[in-house]
């Protein structure tokens, strides 16, 4: 079964320029058309489509990378190791920016506990004032 541009747009969420950016730049492979030149996802365009989204959006891959792989990926098997080390290393790469992330975080949760505190210091001492009244 084939799926038309707009619905893979619809189904990932992704406008169809950004589609088609993916495939022009080589971050999917190209996508076969039938005879009015009109795009006709495959699953496995799909798979593609995700994958990329994912790596993307999710993790924050570079375009660069994720080209390179696609490209490692059509060249077949003899790529594989080559292919695995990308993504070690780009694991590594993603697993120092969350713990950046979550020592931002803790930083944040600080602060923030920091200013409920002076806040509730104030009002409880409107309702102390309150209650003098």
């Amino acid at each position: 079964m084939f799926m038309t541009i707009s619905e893979v747009s619809e189904k990932f969420d992704l406008t169809q320029d950004t589609l088609r950016y993916y495939e022009r730049i080589g971050l999917i492979p190209p996508v076969n058309r039938n005879k009015s030149g009109i795009r006709k996802y495959t699953e496995e365009d799909c798979k593609w489509v995700d994958f990329i989204k994912c790596m993307r959006q999710g993790a924050g891959l570079p375009v660069e990378m994720l080209i390179e792989y696609v490209g490692l990926f059509q060249q077949g098997d003899e790529t594989n190791e080559s292919r695995k080390e990308l993504l070690v290393e780009q694991r590594k790469q993603l697993n120092t920016r969350i713990e950046d992330m979550k020592k931002t975080l803790e930083r944040l949760d600080n602060k923030i506990a920091r200013y409920e505190e002076t806040i509730m210091k104030k009002e409880k001492s409107l309702t102390r004032t309150a209650d003098s009244f």
